[in-house]
């Protein structure tokens, strides 16, 4: 018994190292794999594309990467091969019409994907000033001055903003969510196809009116009602721009959600009636629920449109910087958003810590806007992994 346990623990001590050995074998296998995975990759792209394509993607990337770095050092040259660039894909297009299709999406896809990051680079490299000068106090700061230059170099806060654009979000939310919701079951499921013929096309047309039209109809008519009526402190609030921005975002809402539950399968509804469900209960029970993800999307898009909204809130606040006591009271004298501040002081702001805080309200909705498209991709994502489909 003690010679087999000896021998067994022998014979582990003395494998371990066999063990790690094979261990890290196994390891640079792994990692051997992957980096003659890249030539294998090649290696396929090689095989299903003719020589000729593979000609033409390799001239028009680099004409494309040349025209953008001539364009970026403001060189007069670009345009050469930029229509260098034109000349072969049109020629591509004749010869090798799918491979240069593919070509030009991928393309398309990285311009894209660069413009972006240099929309991103820029706002921080010119926001940096004021984010070193604040630090934390550039988004949390309760006490005055919020936004006055008492030194030099100036002293910005956004939190006053940004309590702004959140009152005003939500106001918008209550006010184009639950509305656009109804109307969109209303259109998709109970009325009458001719009402739904006739009144779809008005809801998108109300989508495509300027923002500076609902802003001056604001103006004009919804802060005076708020001010004659019930005795608001000033004439501008964030409740009337809220109530505006919301039923700017209410056509997009119902447009959205509508398309979404009519993208319901028609099966689904048929076999709940069949179960013996009434029309009611199928829309509420099943197709409100399969179109959850596109009716979130809807309502999430509008929430976008409200946050970003400009011209309409720059028209309708007060543009005076404070933060409300209590901080959600909608009929405070101050009327301030991320978004107005940037409309109404950019063209005063001829550089320094003015124009640097700008950019950083620019950053701070950036922000807000990729969380919000970023739960509604989530909320997509979990309500496919839910229900199992495509709406």
């Amino acid at each position: 018994m003690i010679g087999r346990l000896l021998a067994w623990l022998r014979a582990a001590v003395l494998g371990a190292p066999a063990r790690l050995r094979a261990n890290a074998i196994a390891k640079l296998a792994r990692v051997r794999d992957a980096i003659l995975g890249v030539p294998k990759w090649l290696e396929e792209y090689r095989s299903r594309t003719p020589p000729g394509a593979i000609a033409i993607h390799v001239v028009g990337s680099v004409l494309f990467v040349a025209s953008v770095l001539l364009f970026w050092r403001q060189n007069a040259l670009y345009s050469v091969p930029v229509l260098a660039l034109v000349v072969l894909t049109a020629v591509g297009w004749v010869t090798h019409q799918g491979e240069i299709a593919r070509w030009l999406t991928m393309a398309a896809t990285a311009l894209t994907v660069s413009v972006l990051g240099l929309i991103v680079g820029y706002l921080v490299l010119h926001a940096w000033d004021a984010i070193e000068h604040m630090g934390p106090e550039l988004l949390w700061r309760l006490d005055e001055p919020f936004w006055e230059p008492p030194t030099p170099e100036g002293n910005y806060t956004l939190t006053p903003l940004m309590v702004g654009t959140v009152l005003t979000t939500v106001i918008a939310t209550l006010v184009a969510a639950p509305m656009g919701i109804a109307g969109a079951v209303f259109l998709s499921e109970l009325a009458p196809e001719r009402v739904r013929v006739a009144v779809k096309p008005g809801v998108e047309l109300l989508a495509g009116i300027p923002s500076i039209t609902y802003g001056f109809i604001g103006l004009t008519i919804v802060n005076h009602y708020f001010y004659a009526e019930f005795r608001t402190p000033t004439l501008a609030s964030y409740f009337a721009a809220g109530v505006m921005i919301g039923l700017m975002a209410l056509p997009t809402v119902v447009s959205v959600a509508e398309d979404a539950l009519s993208a319901v399968p028609e099966s689904m509804k048929s076999g709940s009636l069949a179960m013996g469900s009434t029309e009611w209960q199928t829309t509420k029970s099943v197709t409100v629920p399969a179109a959850f993800s596109g009716v979130s999307a809807a309502v999430l898009l509008g929430v976008g449109r409200a946050m970003g909204e400009t011209m309409a809130a720059t028209v309708m606040l007060s543009h005076s910087k404070g933060i409300p006591d209590p901080f959600f009271d909608v009929f405070t004298p101050y009327g301030e958003t991320l978004t107005t501040v940037i409309a109404s002081e950019a063209p005063s702001a001829t550089g320094g810590m003015h124009e640097s805080a700008l950019f950083a309200a620019g950053i701070t909705l950036f922000g807000s806007v990729m969380v919000l498209s970023i739960t509604a991709q989530y909320i997509e994502w979990r309500m496919h992994t839910k229900l199992g489909g495509n709406t």
